[in-house]
């Protein structure tokens, strides 16, 4: 970069219309680099691609061997503009530890000399496992009624069916979905201590015959929903049986659930909401106000006014309706009227819980299914991190901006902490300032014009104090996701991909309420039923944190 460059202040030019022109020539210059840039990357991986279908490799990525383009980076992380240092100290890990035996140790009495005198005993706890079979022969007894023509033989205990006991079951679903081992590794740590299991009775045990963990997974997803009158929701990518699919990832601070769908739009939305439950339309008027904002044409809104109004159809129902009176009916506009009359159906329902407000991003499948959405500030927050500027004025003028988003970003942090209505006013008021185009760097406006377009959305916290100012807690459930398919690449099956979901589920949201996710499964599994289900735990705790507060009053709610 020219010096001249380097050291130009913009703010000390008095000149104004030397000024403007400085500024274009400035933004001209990146955008040239900016395509020149994207030139050099398009013609790379061309070269690469060539060198593939050769037979060769394409160029290799070795860090320190090519400087990247200043301020060039794949890290759009935010985590050190927003989190406030605190000190850090060590736990006392000996007073949560359960001590399993005791045993006292002497000292070698030949050793002390004759004036030694005994002062008690010093403890010191050490932690260890072990890991070894606890293989059971049964003898079962055997009765035989001739008049009966009956064999009469004693059960085996709750959790012995088949080949292996709990202990095995248990610790398979938990090293699969719990710590994110895969198969194979399952079985060598299995031989190593003696146990002899096949590839196919492991899957077995991991996916089959599972039934009560997906009831649990079902009532875990609907006291989660009942908790609170909001949740987070976010998607990322998974392949069943090599075919793309989408996970959802529903939660809130109480829960965390999967859902693997065949597609991530609008339709599949509405069944992570409503739990799965077989999908209900309804035309009414708020459907028709939804097909006239969207653009449907007037003639296609005219016949579909003909069609019965106020009646919950089922899927086939509505699909009859439309392939009889619009049979040349496009599929653009048919899954327009899909997703009007869901929505209208969603909301209309009763005796089941209606989120309310959604915290996400801003992809286009979220918009319109609750009444309210608060976006993401983290995700707003990548838009500008991805701005990479060449030159140093515009460098200076990025870095700036930056400072007032993140200030501002901790300004309504402390308001969470402590809402108030005059601080409630001055930030919506002050979001105008910080978000004021500087007329200097041409990207950077056009990213604040987006930001200010959502002002609705990204103030959602203001009125209701309770909810997070980010996504996180759904995106480090879709990252859990991603490590499971790192490890296992994906399900081969349906049934597979409702395991990867229900024991999913399970594991995220027991970590969430400090379960113990090995001593629940193997107290499901042997049927003693010591440990509560975690949805009752998710309704315990969903009273007492009161999560909803600001819907249900009319001042700020404190958050949690």
């Amino acid at each position: 970069m020219p010096p001249v460059l380097a050291n130009l202040d913009l703010s000390r030019i008095e000149d104004e219309s030397i000024r403007q022109c400085i500024i274009q020539l400035l933004n001209l210059v990146e955008e040239l680099n900016a395509a020149l840039r994207a030139s050099q990357e398009e013609v790379q991986r061309l070269r690469d691609e060539i060198n593939r279908l050769k037979g060769e490799q394409g160029k290799p990525t070795i860090k320190g061997n090519t400087p990247p383009p200043p301020r060039a980076s794949t890290n759009y992380s935010s985590e050190l503009e927003r989190r406030t240092p605190k000190d850090w100290q060590k736990g006392k890990k000996t007073v949560t530890l359960r001590v399993d035996r005791e045993q006292t140790l002497e000292v070698d009495r030949t050793i002390l000399p004759a004036d030694a005198e005994f002062k008690g005993y010093e403890d010191v706890i050490v932690q260890d496992v072990i890991f070894q079979t606890a293989n059971v022969c049964f003898h079962k007894e055997k009765f035989y009624s001739p008049t009966e023509h009956t064999t009469y033989l004693a059960p085996l205990p709750p959790g012995y069916t088949g080949q292996f006991g709990p202990g095995i079951k248990a610790l398979s679903i938990v090293l699969s979905f719990g710590a994110n081992v895969s198969e194979p590794k399952i079985r060598a740590l299995f031989a190593d201590v003696g146990v002899e299991i096949s590839v196919g009775e492991l899957s077995n045990l991991l996916i089959h015959g599972q039934e009560c963990f997906h009831a649990e997974k079902d009532a875990v997803v609907d006291a989660g929903l009942r908790s609170s009158p909001w949740q987070h929701l976010d998607q990322t990518s998974t392949r069943v049986d090599g075919q793309n699919q989408n996970c959802q990832i529903l939660c809130n601070p109480l829960y965390t659930a999967l859902f693997t769908t065949p597609s991530k739009d609008r339709l599949s939305v509405l069944d992570v909401l409503r739990n799965g439950r077989p999908r209900t339309f309804l035309l009414n008027g708020e459907a028709e106000c939804w097909l006239d904002q969207i653009g449907l044409s007037q003639v296609i809104r005219q016949h579909v006014a003909r069609l019965p109004h106020d009646q919950i159809w089922e899927e086939a129902t509505l699909d009859a309706l439309l392939n009889q009176h619009l049979p040349d009916l496009g599929p653009q506009q048919r899954r327009w009227i899909q997703d009007a009359t869901a929505v209208a159906a969603y909301h209309a329902e009763d005796g089941f819980p209606i989120v309310r407000l959604l915290v996400c991003d801003d992809a286009p499948q979220f918009a319109g299914v609750t009444d309210e959405v608060a976006l993401c500030w983290v995700h707003e927050g990548r838009h500008y991190k991805k701005l990479v500027p060449y030159l140093a004025p515009l460098q200076a003028t990025l870095d700036a901006f930056l400072t007032r988003f993140w200030g501002y970003y901790r300004e309504l942090q402390a308001y969470r902490a402590q809402p108030a209505l005059a601080e409630r006013e001055r930030l919506a008021a002050t979001f105008d300032d910080v978000f004021m185009p500087n007329n200097d760097y041409y990207s950077l406006d056009e990213r604040i014009a987006k930001t200010r377009a959502k002002k609705a959305q990204l103030l959602q916290v203001l009125e209701h104090p309770e909810i997070p100012l980010h996504n996180n807690p759904a995106e480090l459930g879709a990252r859990g996701r991603v490590r499971k398919r790192d490890v296992s690449f994906g399900p081969r099956t349906a049934a597979g991909a409702k395991a990867w979901d229900t024991f999913g589920t399970l594991a995220a949201t027991a970590r969430k309420l400090g379960v113990s996710f090995f001593a629940y499964v193997h107290d499901r599994i042997t049927q003693t039923n010591h440990q509560p289900g975690l949805d009752q735990l998710i309704q315990a705790r969903a009273h007492d944190l009161n999560l909803g507060l600001s819907w249900n009053t009319s001042e700020p709610a404190p958050a949690y």
